[in-house]
């Protein structure tokens, strides 16, 4: 049962430090305003969240240099009539609204004789500032990337989309960690329905914490046995404005500079902001050679074996008794070969990511040419396969989004199996597969492979920023995430006659 704030200041302290006993870090203080002095308020606040040094510039600093100046019978109806002068929040009437506006990073104040609790803002959490975002890098563009501060990176959203019609809906997730979740989105471009449907699934489950955006991805994803991820992920705001600019929702999570933008396609995950600050032709470049490197990354390996085990004849003669040469002295298989240098490079980029700063760049470099030349030499592994695996993984660099290449990295393995015993059977089979699951997954009733399925949606728009990215004035409508009716985003000004 909710405990009730009622205006007995005292009874309203007992019960707030038996809910906080044994915390050292809540600091609690009594203090007495009115002209005379007669009247005492408490007031709570977390060690590090609020300032001690100097309360005059303050919120609760100027709260209390005003009550200080009021006669006792003046201070309740005051702070009745003028408490949202101060607080960022409705008055809470129960301890445990009340400790949650507390734990938020703020100070709460009660006074003696009024039944409610307020909430005054002061610096908050300490954390980092705006700083560089260390992925998604781009040539041209912003260099801004998302903070630990869920208020700061809404603050930066604002910044770019300086719109009335930009909402933010908060809620809450995790029972113990009480997380803020923000849904950030254009209210006239939505689809109807998309962002009910998320706040559904945010209410469909109960958690201890979520104190990452990726934990609120794996539970709100509807196909959770699926390598491809059905949200997309970014650290840039300038790419989550271009989402919302679309039509997409972006979840924000606090604590996380990792930001959840749905619905999400195929597409998507190949486009980069500066797919839109380039001119069209470097952009149409650079997009066709990671749509060509995402398929690579999970097939070159197992076509590698196809062609040498099974296929030989598709090969001209001087290339197979060149890989003929080269495999002398091999003890194992190829399949074996492929798997072995495979594993090998997935566990130094593992080491890679684990260790400090420069040290992960260096067992990176280093490792990977001093067992892929090891290797050669002991005639474990043959130079080709050398060569193979650090294409396919090149091509997996190449990807923008690390948890899209990640699928990449998975299917790769399925395809060395079915295509190292099956040959081109298996190959086949294994893209058939993989279409046959692209097929029928959706992000929030978008299909999956828009535009290449669907195009007919929207007029056949989305095709002219799929595998090329036609010249701004040409996409005149934005994509099918976004409302029918509000799909214009693009047109010519006409000249008057003085022009």
């Amino acid at each position: 049962m909710p405990t009730p704030i009622t205006s007995d200041l005292q009874e309203n302290i007992r019960n707030f430090e038996a809910m906080f006993s044994d915390c050292e870090d809540i600091k609690k203080r009594n203090i007495k305003v009115g002209k005379e002095l007669g009247r005492e308020c408490y007031i709570a606040y977390i060690e590090v969240a609020a300032s001690m040094v100097d309360w005059s510039d303050s919120g609760i600093g100027k709260l209390l240099g005003t009550l200080r100046e009021l006669p006792e019978n003046e201070l309740v109806p005051y702070i009745r009539g003028n408490g949202k002068d101060y607080s960022d929040a409705d008055p809470f009437s129960t301890l445990e609204e009340a400790a949650q506006g507390m734990l938020t990073g703020d100070i709460l104040f009660f006074l003696e004789g009024y039944d409610k609790a307020m909430k005054i803002p002061d610096k908050g959490y300490p954390g980092m500032g705006v700083y560089q975002t260390g992925s998604e890098k781009v040539i041209r563009g912003s260099n801004e990337g998302f903070t630990e501060s869920i208020k700061l990176n809404t603050a930066l959203l604002r910044k770019r989309l300086r719109s009335p019609n930009l909402k933010v809906k908060e809620s809450f997730a995790g029972r113990r960690t009480h997380t803020n979740v923000d849904l950030v989105y254009l209210k006239d471009l939505i689809q109807p329905g998309i962002l009910e449907e998320m706040e559904k699934r945010l209410q469909e489950f109960e958690i201890d914490g979520t104190l990452d955006s990726g934990v609120i991805e794996q539970l709100t994803e509807k196909r959770k046995y699926s390598p491809f991820p059905q949200f997309q992920t970014t650290q840039r705001p300038d790419r989550a404005a271009m989402a919302i600019l679309e039509g997409r929702i972006v979840l924000l999570s606090d604590n996380s500079p990792v930001a959840l933008i749905f619905p999400a396609t195929y597409n998507a995950f190949i486009q980069t902001s500066d797919d839109y600050y380039n001119r069209w032709e470097i952009a149409s470049f650079t997009r066709i050679l990671r749509y060509a490197a995402s398929f690579l990354a999970m097939v070159l390996p197992g076509l590698y074996l196809a062609a040498t085990n099974f296929h030989t004849q598709i090969l001209p003669t001087d290339l197979l008794l060149s890989l003929a040469a080269a495999r002398q002295g091999v003890p194992f298989p190829a399949v074996v070969e492929i798997l072995l240098m495979e594993l090998a490079f997935e566990l130094l980029r593992e080491a890679g990511v684990r260790l400090p700063g420069p040290n992960g760049n260096t067992i990176g470099i280093v490792g990977g040419l001093i067992i892929g030349q090891a290797a050669v030499d002991a005639n474990i592994v043959s130079p080709i396969v050398v060569i193979l695996v650090a294409l396919t993984a090149l091509c997996s660099f190449a990807v923008p989004s690390e948890e899209f290449a990640t699928a990449f990295r998975l299917l790769k393995f399925l395809f060395i199996f079915l295509c190292g015993y099956l040959g081109y059977f298996g190959f086949l089979t294994g893209i058939l597969l993989v279409l046959i699951h692209l097929s029928h997954l959706e992000s929030f009733g978008i299909p999956y492979l828009t535009p290449f399925v669907g195009a007919d949606i929207n007029g056949f728009q989305d095709e002219r920023d799929a595998f090329l990215r036609l010249p701004l004035s040409f996409l005149k409508k934005r994509p099918v995430y976004a409302r029918e009716g509000a799909r214009v985003r693009f047109r010519k000004k006409k000249r008057g006659k003085g022009d």
